[in-house]
């Protein structure tokens, strides 16, 4: 059984920076992807960032140049660096991880950009 564990949402002002992370645990095998997705209220979920396992990144338009993902292989785990928020970037944002073709999801952390 694979489990994933958000971590680092809250609110913040506009321009201001958040770090989430995501932690996996259980079966997990080389060669999976992680990644990050957001959804606003009323709205889908959406593709934030994702990378593989020989870090090769790839980020959705609207956050690129300012939100950075990277991982630590060996403790399973995601970072998502996320800098010059503005209130666009409000919603929950959850994990995802590819193992074996499988997708798991964590259970969502929420993000919260307001003055």
């Amino acid at each position: 059984q694979v489990q994933l564990v958000e971590s680092g949402g809250g609110l913040v002002q506009p321009g201001g920076s958040l770090r989430l992370s995501c932690a996996a645990s259980g079966h997990i095998f080389s060669g999976n992807t992680m990644g990050w997705y957001r959804q606003a209220p009323g709205k889908q979920r959406e593709f934030v960032a994702v990378i593989a396992s020989a870090d090769s990144t790839n980020y959705a338009d609207s956050v690129k140049g300012r939100f950075a993902i990277t991982r630590d292989s060996a403790k399973n785990t995601v970072y998502l660096q996320m800098n010059s928020l503005n209130p666009e970037d409000t919603g929950v944002y959850y994990c995802n991880l590819v193992n074996l073709g499988i997708p798991y999801w964590g259970q969502g952390t929420q993000v919260t950009v307001s003055s």
